[in-house]
């Protein structure tokens, strides 16, 4: 998008000499404005899983109690992979009672209580993933989801994409400046979104409770993930 931008004017504190004069870079030319979407692919390090169990009971203390207690025996087995504590977190605990329905009567029949609890596990060694989901379905978690692969310092990432970015922005500027019969361009803002890590591709699994034994550890390929900016940048076409 190109148009042309009024001259801007400086403004300045009346009341009180204390105050600085907020002073604008102006511009003369006509001002042209870029969005510009850079993302770099790395290899992730750290991978996270979702680790849980789902128990039934005719009461909703009994229902609450054994899901308790095969909990325990999964977060055990979590802590004795090697696993820190910092990097187990519960994401959700739940009981609901459950009904069927009768078609003979058209009525619900109470069925008993349902009870789930649900923790995240960040992996930080990728490698060992597939076994460690498969030592958990052997420690009784019968609901399992991920896993998603991510950076877990992706700073020189987002900069690598950042001076890319920047590069871009400049060379269409002055594309759109050599088209309009300008031959530079100035820089007057900046301005940044951060992207978030995008699994390229995202791997999802979910592993069903029934098949508690397996062969072999389900294999697990982490592929790359990718992170990245979004920068907006204006600039004048200058004679």
């Amino acid at each position: 998008m190109i148009r042309y931008a009024l001259p801007l004017v400086a403004v300045s504190a009346l009341a009180s000499p204390a105050l600085a004069a907020d002073v604008q870079i102006q511009a003369t030319g006509p001002v042209v404005e870029l969005t510009v979407n850079e993302t770099v692919k790395a290899r992730p390090d750290i991978a996270t899983v979702g680790a849980g169990v789902t128990s039934r009971a005719p009461t909703a203390v009994a229902a609450m109690q054994e899901n308790a207690k095969a909990m325990d025996a999964v977060v055990a087995k979590i802590k004795a992979l090697g696993i820190a504590k910092d990097d187990i977190q519960t994401t959700g605990i739940n009981l609901y009672a459950q009904y069927d329905y009768n078609q003979a009567t058209q009525r619900q029949v109470f069925r008993g209580y349902q009870a789930s609890n649900q923790v995240s596990v960040i992996l930080r060694k990728i490698d060992d993933t597939g076994k460690v989901l498969d030592a958990l379905v052997a420690a009784g978690a019968t609901d399992l989801n991920g896993p998603n692969f991510s950076i877990d310092d992706d700073t020189e990432a987002k900069a690598q994409a950042r001076k890319t970015a920047m590069e871009r922005a400049r060379n269409q500027a002055m594309e759109y400046a050599r088209m309009a019969g300008y031959s530079g361009v100035r820089l007057l803002e900046i301005n940044e979104a951060i992207s978030g890590q995008t699994p390229m591709p995202m791997v999802r699994k979910a592993y069903d409770a029934i098949q508690t034994t397996a062969a072999a550890a389900p294999p697990v390929e982490p592929g790359l993930v990718g992170t990245g900016v979004t920068v907006t940048v204006k600039y004048e076409l200058t004679r």
